[in-house]
């Protein structure tokens, strides 16, 4: 990390094939940490671009929108992942469905990228979830950068991560049938 290799062997805490590779998350994905709008600067008039501001923004299909601004300035997009990272939803994540929006500080985001598979950073995150909510600190818990950007990462070929998430989805469909 910034530009100095180091040895994380007595971190891994599993084998991974031959032809994946271990590294820290930050290494891979661009994360973008949202901010706050004063009541002026936004509406619910449905004029600008949607405005995601905490959990409550966040369903387990996608973004539900009750806010805009017209002054947007960190901008997600359909596809990248949003991870709360503030508040009681802490830890909490879903997949961009609207083509574009502002994050409000309650919300990170890992923009998509062509080398990674979206739905496999989003089954990272929740497999780690205890260890993200862990981190969590102060009166209204809380997950800062540092600690998602140096989450270890198991990386395998983009079509491995495809597949990986298939099969999850096959698994949990066959359980919610029992």
């Amino acid at each position: 990390m910034d530009g100095i290799e180091r040895c994380i062997d007595d971190e891994i805490p599993f084998e991974i094939p031959k032809n994946w590779k271990w590294t820290r998350f930050g290494q891979v994905i661009s994360l973008l940490s949202g901010t706050d709008f004063k009541p002026e600067e936004y509406n619910d008039k449905q004029q600008g671009v949607p405005y995601i501001t905490g959990a409550s923004s966040l369903s387990e299909h996608g973004v539900l929108i009750n806010r805009w601004t017209e002054v947007p300035r960190v901008i997600v997009n359909r596809g990248d992942v949003l991870l709360v990272c503030k508040g009681s939803g802490y830890g909490k994540t879903v997949i961009c469905d609207i083509d574009e929006a502002h994050i409000a500080r309650q919300i990170m985001a890992i923009k998509k990228m062509t080398t990674l598979d979206m739905p496999y950073i989003r089954v990272f995150l929740q497999a780690n979830f205890e260890q993200i909510k862990s981190k969590g600190q102060g009166v209204i818990p809380g997950i800062d950068r540092n600690s998602v950007l140096n989450l270890l990462f198991p990386l395998p070929p983009l079509l491995e991560q495809r597949h990986i998430v298939e099969k999850q989805r096959e698994l949990f469909n066959a359980i919610t049938l029992i």
